[in-house]
């Protein structure tokens, strides 16, 4: 009497637009994600350098700047335990 369109009937492949809509919606919620947590991190692809050769480099560009005298800089090279 109306087609075959009752129940469910005009639904035919309509379960596998209803998929593919779910699985685009978790990878656009996924990418998202990722996305923030780079942006989080600031997008660095290089870790930063820790530990003494890092305070050295701090300590040189102090010096180099003239934020510090050169008793200072050898003193606190001295902390680092190097000698120069």
């Amino acid at each position: 009497m109306f087609g075959g369109y009752g129940m469910g009937g005009g639904m035919g492949w309509g379960w596998l637009f209803l998929v593919i809509l779910v699985v685009g919606v978790v990878v656009l919620v996924v990418l998202l994600v990722m996305v923030v947590v780079r942006g989080a991190s600031g997008g660095r692809a290089e870790p930063r350098s820790t530990g003494p050769s890092r305070a050295r480099e701090i300590l040189d560009e102090r010096y180099a700047r003239g934020e510090i005298d050169t008793a200072e800089y050898q003193d606190r090279l001295q902390q680092l335990g190097e000698r120069r």
